[in-house]
């Protein structure tokens, strides 16, 4: 007779990871001198959970894409990145005073440039990964039957849809471009059946809006 508890211990590996980011994050926030350890302390914890879970989520990277599905994720990453750094007046967010400007921190300027490194490793590898697998892979099944694993990777139901978008952005302080970009990763998840779309989409999203505040400055959008 199979172990009912083993179903219900599925979870762990998919909401430790983003447990621990959102914790560490808000630790960033009221610790904002020590703001850039901790974010490191994030990333490299957060990257370890997830190596170290990395065999529990191979049935989501099961089916490979076709040139045409990595292309459609990439074109789907740079959309949801031009929305993202559209003007407050038209996308509005909630106020908030968190900028993390890695050379504003009493550190060398070499360290700084470090920090930026990290910095962008965490946003496009480690924050694509950790996020498409708790919201995309996890709550999204998890919101039609508990037992998440039963449920095949893509299945639509409004209720999950609905939920996931809406939760996911409020996780954002530009609410609106975050149910935006929800929308369009979870249907890469629903139409691809892999998570290889979404997290490649919100790796390149990530990725370019990291070379955006760089080269503008736009420390607001970090």
């Amino acid at each position: 007779m199979p172990d009912s508890s083993e179903g219900k211990k599925n979870w762990v590996p998919y909401a430790v990871p983003f447990i621990v980011f959102m914790v560490l994050t808000e630790a960033g926030r009221y610790f904002s001198a020590h703001a850039h350890l901790l974010y490191i302390v994030k990333t490299i914890t957060v990257g370890g959970l997830l190596w170290f879970w990395h065999r529990s989520y191979a049935s989501d990277f099961r089916f490979r894409l076709s040139m045409g599905g990595y292309l459609s994720a990439v074109i789907a990453g740079l959309f949801v990145l031009a929305i993202w750094i559209l003007p407050g007046k038209i996308f509005p967010q909630y106020s908030t005073d968190e900028v993390f400007n890695p050379f504003s921190f009493n550190i060398p300027q070499f360290a700084a440039y470090a920090l930026v490194a990290v910095r962008l490793i965490g946003a496009a590898i480690v924050v694509p990964v950790m996020e498409e697998l708790f919201w995309r892979s996890f709550l999204l099944r998890y919101l039609v039957n508990p037992d998440f694993k039963k449920v095949s990777l893509g299945t639509f139901s409004w209720f999950s849809f609905v939920a996931v978008v809406i939760l996911f952005g409020v996780e954002h302080h530009r609410v609106l471009q975050g149910m935006i970009a929800g929308v369009i990763y979870t249907a890469l998840v629903i139409r691809q059946k892999s998570l290889r779309g979404c997290i490649l989409a919100h790796g390149v999203t990530n990725l370019g809006l990291g070379f955006y505040v760089i080269a503008t400055q736009s420390w607001e959008f970090w």
